[in-house]
This record gives structure tokens, C-alpha cells and sequence, in this order.
């Protein structure tokens, strides 16, 4: 199981100190953050991607070619890759370039988006979000995995004889992940292909994740890609500890109620009983992530949103530090002790080209109505 953590790269400013950080501090937090995840023996980074304020993360794949360059074994994600108003020739042409830089240590999760505001900026209408999520991924596939590809679909003017460089590593793609926290259409989509399935876990409650994830599960096996335990699911979490839970909760009270996620909204005891956000000590992280498997079953991916808030450089450092020592090791070893033979690893480059025997994938795009669900027998699930 990978663990590892995730940001959303959000400038905010600090309750306790009413400073928050330049854009240019924002930015290379972010580097120092994930150069301490490699540190401290976490497996994965992932980045947003966000093109308005509070966030500084407009471009993920700038700087994870920088971490890529200062780190030896920490895969490199996004934690959201906006598939709707990126041009999935620009995906396409990044994510592989980010591939042989790498040595194959990236892989990427796609996501919508739910700023509507951003949708016109690249004349993109929010309302054609699920639309737009299933066509640009079928062709990102193709221009993956064929090496001349044409093209025409609604959104995107057509493409003819038009060949995406570099090709991907080994001639196998970057694994994908499909982020979400409340369509069915895109856990659908993840099954069809045989994708990975992030639930984002961090706002809604147990139950929500849990349906997500089981209706994921059913349509992965009803696909063929193997029984529906085999399916490949992450999970993020947002944790935030001390050595005791009472330091924990005064420390971070300020944090809470000032967040613009969560602000002003329920208290901070109502939020963590009813979310699997944790505020306490490493046990209490250890024992409520454990949980998480009672209604997931058992997954290969677990990020943490720890840099959030408006929270200091330092403290974030420290979550790390508890992360690595404390926390992580004790997942590891519980986790592996309790998951069975038949279920998969993460996927990894060297995996993913291992199964492929180093050919290319020779996947043919389904109609839409096939990706999204649309169908009689879809509808029924």
C-alpha cells in the first residue's frame, strides 16, 4: 500500500499571525514539503491544479519536474489534473514529457473541477462537465496509445494525422487515477477502463465514500478487470496531531474555523465525528485510518491533506515528521497483515510495464454512453 500526501496549494493566510505567505513562499513550500515526504519514507506527492485564487498551483507539472529532479523514489501525482478545460493534447504532451524525466516515478489523477468561474476562461461551459471529462479522456487515451491519431469530437477542433511527443515511456502510459467526491459518472468512467478510483474522503461522511467506492467496485468486475476486491482505490484524509489530543485540537481550533473550505460552518467536533478528519494523537490517526478498510475493504493508495489552512511551513513539517515516524510504519505493517494474496499493489511504472510485456495497450474507446453509464443495464446498477 502507498501512502503519501496531498495539497491543494491554497495561500491562506495564518488566523494565529494574520500573515500569509507570497505566492513565491506558497510555491516553494511546496517543494520543501514533498522533499521531506521522500525523508521521512513516504511513497507519493500529489499536487492540484487550480487556476484562481486563494491557490498557486496552476501548473502541477512545473514544479513536480523540479521534485522530480531532487528526489530518488517518491512517485509524483496530481491530486487533480482538470481533464474538462485542459486540452488532453497538453496532458498528453506533459505527462509523458514528466514520465522520461522521471524514470517513470509519475502517475496523475483526473479530475473536473467545481469552480464554475473557471470553466469560461477556457471556453468551457461547467455544465457540460461530465460531457467534457468523458470525451477529453478518450482522447488522451488515444493519443497515449496510438501513435497517429484522428479525431473529431464536440468539444475540440478535430485532429488529423497528428502524432503526441514524446510517446510515453516503454511505449505504456502514465497509470491513471479518477477523483471524486459525489458523480457516479466518473467512478463509472474509472471502471470502464480499468483505472484507478480516488474517493477524496475528506468532507462527506463514511457512508457517502462507502457507496461511491462499492458502486466503483461492481462495475470494475462487471467490466472484466478482475473481481471487485481486485479494483485499485485511493483515499485521501486530512489529519492534523500532537503527542496528545487535547494539544492537538487547541492548536488547531484557530485553523478550523478560519479554513474557507469549512469556516464558519459546523464546529470542529461536529465536523470531525461526522468526516473522517482527525485532530488528535498518532494512535487516534492510526486507529480512525485502520477504519477506513471496514468500509473500503482493502486499497492501495492513502494521501493525507496536511498542508492546509493556512497552517505554517514549520508545523507542516512536524505533521511529516509524526507521519513518518510514528504513524505510517504502524499502517504499513497493519495493513499489509490484513490484505489478501489476490489483491493488487498499487500500480506502478515497472508494473504496468511488466504486465503490458512492453506493448502497447490495444484498448478501443467505447461509445460514450458505455463510459458514462448510460446504458439499460447501467442505469440498472
Amino acid at each position: 500500500m502507498q501512502f503519501g500526501i496531498f495539497s491543494v496549494g491554497d495561500v491562506t493566510p495564518d488566523p494565529t499571525t494574520g500573515r500569509a505567505p507570497t505566492e513565491a513562499e506558497r510555491v516553494k513550500s511546496l517543494i520543501t514539503i514533498a522533499l521531506k515526504a521522500e525523508e521521512v519514507g513516504l511513497d507519493v506527492f500529489a499536487q492540484g491544479q487550480h487556476h484562481n485564487p486563494p491557490f498557486v498551483v496552476s501548473s502541477p507539472t512545473t514544479t513536480l519536474g523540479y521534485i522530480v529532479a531532487k528526489t530518488e523514489k517518491l512517485v509524483l501525482s496530481t491530486s487533480t489534473t482538470l481533464i474538462t478545460t485542459t486540452d488532453p493534447v497538453k496532458i498528453a504532451e506533459d505527462f509523458a514529457t514528466l514520465q522520461h524525466v522521471a524514470d517513470g516515478r509519475v502517475d496523475l489523477m483526473m479530475g473536473r473541477g467545481n469552480t464554475g468561474p473557471v470553466y469560461p476562461w477556457f471556453g468551457k461551459d461547467i455544465r457540460d462537465g461530465i460531457p467534457l471529462a468523458v470525451e477529453n479522456y478518450q482522447l488522451l487515451r488515444r493519443l497515449w496509445r496510438e501513435d497517429v491519431v484522428n479525431w473529431e469530437g464536440k468539444f475540440r477542433t478535430p485532429l488529423q494525422g497528428f502524432t503526441s511527443t514524446p510517446r510515453p515511456l516503454d511505449g505504456v502510459p502514465p497509470f491513471v487515477w479518477h477523483g471524486s467526491i459525489r458523480s457516479p459518472q466518473i467512478a463509472e468512467q474509472a471502471a470502464y477502463y480499468g483505472d484507478g478510483f480516488f474517493h477524496n474522503h475528506i468532507f462527506w461522511p463514511p457512508e457517502h465514500t462507502e457507496r461511491m467506492v462499492e458502486f466503483y467496485r461492481r462495475r470494475f468486475e462487471h467490466y472484466g478487470h478482475g473481481s471487485a476486491d481486485q479494483a485499485i482505490v485511493g483515499l485521501g484524509g486530512q489529519v492534523f496531531m500532537r503527542k496528545n489530543s487535547q494539544d492537538a485540537v487547541r492548536e488547531f481550533r484557530p485553523y478550523f474555523d478560519s479554513a474557507p473550505v469549512y469556516g464558519g460552518g459546523p464546529s470542529l467536533e461536529e465536523f470531525t465525528s461526522q468526516t473522517p478528519l482527525t485532530v488528535g494523537s498518532p494512535e487516534q490517526v492510526i486507529e480512525r485510518t485502520l477504519g477506513f478498510r471496514d468500509y473500503v475493504g482493502d486499497y492501495q493508495r492513502q494521501l493525507f491533506l496536511i498542508d492546509h489552512a493556512g497552517l505554517p511551513l514549520k508545523t507542516v513539517l512536524e505533521q511529516l515528521d509524526i507521519l513518518g515516524e510514528e504513524v505510517v510504519p504502524v499502517l504499513r505493517r497493519e495493513f499489509a497483515a490484513l490484505k489478501p494474496a489476490h489483491v493488487p499493489d498499487a500500480p506502478t511504472h515497472a508494473s504496468l510495464v511488466a504486465a503490458a510485456g512492453c506493448a502497447k495497450d490495444a484498448t478501443v474507446p467505447a461509445p460514450a454512453d458505455a463510459v458514462t453509464g448510460r446504458t439499460v443495464e447501467g442505469a440498472q446498477a
